[in-house]
């Protein structure tokens, strides 16, 4: 959450929400919780982190960024 009169500390999460719901909630159309329980793990792994470019890492995956920052500091 957001400190008091400080609006940008929640601009990520806000950010991957928006991402969520326009990329998979809205398309996927659940109809039972279940579904929703077995779709969001696999989307937030397998389509958010390893395959979705993200700009402002320099168009790479999550992953990918990480990797890269391990093998910079090794």
């Amino acid at each position: 959450m957001s400190a008091p009169a400080n609006p940008y500390q929640n601009a990520q999460a806000e950010s991957f929400m928006k991402t969520l719901k326009v990329e998979e909630v809205y398309l996927a159309g659940y109809e039972k919780f279940g579904d929703v329980a077995t779709r969001l793990p696999y989307f937030i792994e397998e389509i958010y982190n390893e395959r979705r470019m993200h700009s402002a890492l320099g168009y790479q995956s999550p992953n990918q960024f990480e990797a890269q920052q391990v093998r910079q500091a090794a």
